[in-house]
């Protein structure tokens, strides 16, 4: 019976052992696994880390985005989401970033003429972009010789658009002149398309709040305005342009413009088609 309870002590002891073994072996393999799932956790938060700044730029962006919509809510006015032409994006893009103007001017005034080509997006659509980008080349290179030609200043060029500033009211309506006279000279060589123009005098440009405020806003109306072919000026332009030779203004017109709530005059210019 001894033997017996000795064998029994023996067989529990060794249980006893097994059993202590199996759950060391078990809590080592569990301090395993909750190690691994820490370093699987930590892996995962890195990246979230590593990522986390990125979420600045679409915010950045979403504040750019407001302050050019703010400061140029008076363009965006009625327009009820239709797809904003050249020369209202570079009507926004100059108030937002108020290029310096008034190096190209004595007396704090100066001239902002705005043009594009009628019709730019079914011109596009018809020609496809190679036949596009032709048309624009030789575009952009008509108005930026006529400008050079008359002491003017491009101040951006976008798409089909263009935004001109002068330091004397004169060389404004010349120069806008003879980009139509060139037009209408030989419009197979332009692919007869037309462009349309719209002139205006700011003031307070050293200050600019005028000129990027208001002004900005009138000469981007008036331009688009008119009708290919066609050069619009403010009351304000007519006002302080002196005689021009071959140039004249037909009657005023009383117009109702967007974001303005008064009634604004403007005046076609008049000018022969030759040379």
């Amino acid at each position: 019976m001894t033997v017996a309870l000795s064998f029994a002590v023996l067989l529990e002891t060794a249980g006893l052992i097994a059993l202590a073994v199996v759950l060391i072996v078990s809590r080592r393999k569990l301090a395993s696994a909750r190690a691994a799932l820490t370093r699987q956790h930590r892996g995962d938060d890195e990246p979230r880390r590593r990522r986390k700044p990125l979420g600045v730029a679409p915010m950045a962006v979403k504040t750019v985005v407001n302050t050019v919509q703010s400061a140029d809510a008076i363009l965006r006015r009625g327009i009820g989401g239709s797809v904003r032409s050249s020369i209202e994006d570079l009507a926004g893009w100059a108030r937002v970033e108020r290029p310096d103007l008034a190096r190209i001017t004595a007396d704090g005034n100066v001239v902002l003429v705005f043009s594009d080509i009628e019709g730019s997006t079914a011109r596009n659509e018809s020609l496809g972009d190679r036949g596009w980008v032709k048309v624009l080349e030789r575009h952009n290179e008509l108005i930026e010789r006529r400008v050079a030609d008359h002491r003017g200043y491009v101040v951006k060029n976008q798409g089909d658009g263009f935004m001109i500033a002068f330091a004397e009211p004169g060389d404004a309506v010349r120069c806008c002149v003879a980009v139509q006279r060139a037009l209408l000279q030989d419009p197979q060589r332009w692919d007869g398309f037309r462009v349309r123009m719209g002139a205006h005098v700011g003031t307070s440009v050293r200050r600019g709040d005028d000129l990027f405020g208001l002004d900005v806003a009138l000469t981007a109306r008036i331009a688009g305005l008119a009708d290919g072919g066609q050069i619009l000026v403010s009351d304000a332009l007519r006002t302080s342009v002196h005689e021009l030779d071959d140039i004249g203004f037909e009657a005023p017109r009383h117009v109702e413009l967007k974001g303005f709530r008064d009634a604004q005059t403007v005046y076609a210019v008049a000018f022969s088609g030759g040379l």
